[in-house]
This record gives structure tokens, C-alpha cells and sequence, in this order.
């Protein structure tokens, strides 16, 4: 799947004054599949650490943030040297442990080389008491569900991408059926990575539908995750309906 991100990503690489990058964006929108997309192909070696699951990397960031420490405990645990020009660190759900989103600003501050990219729901950050944002220390990317240029690509229809990149606005009138029955496609299908796959492989809306509805259901729970107890209904005695 091409994503336009991966431009943006490619020239932070290059960027020899690059600051510890954070990608933004809701959930199911391709944060992950970018980040190791993007080591894979630009990097020799690449460290993948998802907070939400490896509880041995939550307690390596919880007891201090001492660069050295924290860098010799990754590579004890992946059984790897770091080669900080070639590898690249990715730090995913990076919400669940507060102190590693806090390490990002000594990071820069003390180890510029290392080269790191992290993602993560900002609300969970945001709802955490006492956690230091590195203000000023990190790099942000935007990145939201695919364009229709994207989702274009997906489907496989290049020759039309190219033809609206030429500007050949009146061959590309000859097209014009082409291009509305696949923007009313796109209309309905949206552009969640997931949602998209599908539908290139199968073309069946039924399904379409059914994993837009799973993934609304996640986001549900997603928000009351996080949402004050008080506004999660009735748990409290003390709250009257």
C-alpha cells in the first residue's frame, strides 16, 4: 500500500539535525504499518517496541531515563547491537508508559544519534498525571486515513493517478466515468487502511460496512478507556441518572 507519509518519513532521515519523531492520528488509520514499512526499506536494522505488550521494555523505561541504561537493557533484550546510524528505533502505544514518551526529550538532549519513531494514542498521554512532554524535543507527522490518490493506488489504478499528475485534463475527461464511479467507491469505502485492503481484494460492500462498524466499536472503547469514570455511566453510587 503507498502512502504519501513515507516521503515525509524519508526526509527526516536525511535530516541530520532530526529531532525523535512522534506520528499523530486516530487509531486504524496505518501508524504502525508506516513505521516498519519505513525501517524495513530505509534501514538495516530495525527495533520494533510495542508498550502495550512487552512489559519488559515498560519496566526498562519506568526506573530512570538514563540514555545508557535504557539503550544497553534494548539491546540485553533483542540480543542486538545498536548501530544508531543503521538501525532505527520504533516505540508503538508509547501512551502506556509515560516515562519512555519523557525519555524522547534526553534522547535528543543527550543521544541525537540514535534515530527514533514513536506512536501512540495522545489522549492516553494526555490523561496521565505527572508525565513531561518533550516540548520542543520532538518532530510531529500527521497522518490520516488514505486520499483518494491513495486509495487510487490501492485499487491498482496507477494509470489514472498518472494521468491526473500529466494535468491532461481533456484525456482525462475521457475518463470521466472511471473517475466518479471510483470516487462514489471511495465515498462509501473511506480511506481506513484496513476498510481499503479489503475492498481491493474482494470489492464487496457488505464487508466493507462490517469492519467500519468493528473498527467504530474500537474506537468506543478506545474513548472509554480513557474517559473520567464519572462519564462512564452508573459504576458510581454517587451519581445520579
Amino acid at each position: 500500500m503507498k502512502r504519501f507519509a513515507m516521503d515525509i518519513l524519508q526526509r527526516w532521515k536525511k535530516n541530520h539535525e532530526k529531532k525523535p519523531l512522534i506520528i499523530r492520528g486516530a487509531r486504524q488509520v496505518g501508524k504502525t504499518w508506516l513505521m516498519r514499512e519505513f525501517g524495513e526499506t530505509c534501514y538495516a536494522n530495525t527495533i520494533y517496541i510495542n508498550f502495550d505488550v512487552n512489559n519488559t521494555m515498560a519496566d526498562l523505561f519506568s526506573v530512570d531515563l538514563s540514555i545508557e541504561r535504557i539503550i544497553k537493557g534494548i539491546e540485553l533484550f533483542f540480543q542486538t547491537k545498536i548501530d544508531p546510524e543503521n538501525t532505527l528505533l520504533i516505540f508503538d502505544e508509547i501512551q502506556e508508559v509515560p516515562k519512555a514518551l519523557s525519555s524522547l526529550k534526553y534522547f535528543y538532549e543527550n543521544a541525537p544519534q540514535y534515530q527514533i519513531v514513536c506512536a501512540g494514542s495522545l489522549l492516553g498521554v494526555a490523561l496521565h498525571d505527572g508525565t513531561s512532554f518533550p516540548v520542543g524535543k520532538v518532530d510531529f507527522l500527521d497522518l490520516y486515513p488514505l486520499s483518494f490518490t491513495e486509495f487510487l493506488f490501492a485499487l491498482g489504478k496507477n494509470n489514472l493517478v498518472e494521468l491526473l499528475h500529466q494535468q491532461d485534463f481533456s484525456l482525462a475527461n475521457v475518463f470521466r466515468e472511471d473517475y466518479i464511479r471510483l470516487l462514489k467507491d471511495y465515498y462509501f469505502v473511506g480511506g481506513m487502511p484496513e476498510v481499503v485492503s479489503n475492498f481491493a481484494r474482494k470489492n464487496d460492500y457488505s464487508e466493507v460496512r462490517e469492519i467500519q462498524n468493528k473498527i467504530l466499536l474500537a474506537y468506543e472503547l478506545d474513548f472509554s478507556k480513557h474517559a473520567p469514570s464519572i462519564h462512564r455511566g452508573s459504576s458510581n453510587p454517587n451519581v445520579m441518572e
